[in-house]
């Protein structure tokens, strides 16, 4: 379980990462996505049509529990993060196409994330108190949304200011995410060294059958291998942080710790 302390610290470097996205974005960028959006639409029908099906599945096949199968879910309905777009980098994809396609699921996950869960949740049968309210997600998504847009109107105003930002953005984040890594995991390794080997496989299983099929998917709608791998990656790499901010906001104790396993 998160402390208060690392929830309201979890929640500024969402701020900060969406501030950042907005930073490294144009209105003339979704113009140009506008123009050719095929590729963006494939990277939007491998996020929404197959990482939720997948998490539904695996949760299914494993027989994960009720808060690890929402957890699941959860994690498999999100958009893509920051990370994908450093793994695009490295991996000498194209990166411009990562950035948009973070940026579009960001945008489309206010109406697509509330839907796909609470679908999902209905079809594993979850009972009530399992399922993450519609409004908790459109209401956390909606208030991302807000520096994003602050650090677009940053970019047009200032192009030097908007790229520092983004810089910063990034950096923060990840800082950010060890720091939490670092305070958490010893603070639960008993809990950690009890979890049944199954739960690992279907969270790793989660973002490597993911980006498997997001390649495969996009080579069979002609996307070229260079695409194809950046649709891959943002396929299989989730925003987890986001995930987990939804998680800490909705549930507690013992549940909230279920559920983030």
């Amino acid at each position: 379980m998160l402390t208060e302390f690392e929830t309201t610290l979890l929640g500024i470097m969402m701020i900060v990462i969406m501030f950042g996205m907005g930073a490294s974005l144009t209105w003339r960028d979704f113009l140009i996505a506008f123009r050719k959006p095929k590729g963006v639409l494939v990277g939007l029908l491998c996020q929404y049509g197959i990482m939720p099906l997948l998490g539904f599945l695996l949760a299914q096949a494993l027989g994960l529990s009720p808060a690890m199968t929402v957890g699941l879910i959860l994690m498999a309905c999100m958009p893509g993060g920051t990370t994908s777009n450093i793994f695009t980098y490295f991996s000498k994809a194209v990166l411009a196409l990562s950035i948009m396609m973070t940026s579009v699921s960001s945008l489309v996950a206010l109406g697509m994330v509330p839907a796909l869960l609470e679908f999902y949740s209905q079809l594993a049968g979850l009972d009530s108190e399992f399922k993450i309210p519609a409004g908790n997600v459109a209401q956390v998504l909606f208030v991302l949304l807000i520096p994003t847009v602050i650090g677009m109107v940053l970019r047009k105003l200032n192009p030097n200011i908007g790229a520092t930002v983004e810089l910063l953005g990034g950096f923060l984040g990840v800082v950010v995410i060890l720091f939490l890594v670092v305070t958490w995991v010893p603070r639960n390794h008993m809990l950690l060294a009890s979890t049944p080997w199954y739960v690992f496989f279907a969270a790793i299983g989660l973002g490597i059958f993911g980006i498997g099929l997001g390649y495969v998917l996009s080579r069979l709608l002609r996307q070229d291998p260079n695409r194809s791998r950046t649709i891959a990656l943002e396929t299989g790499i989730q925003n987890g942080p986001l995930a987990v901010l939804i998680v800490t906001l909705t549930f507690t104790g013992t549940m909230q710790q279920e559920v983030l396993l």
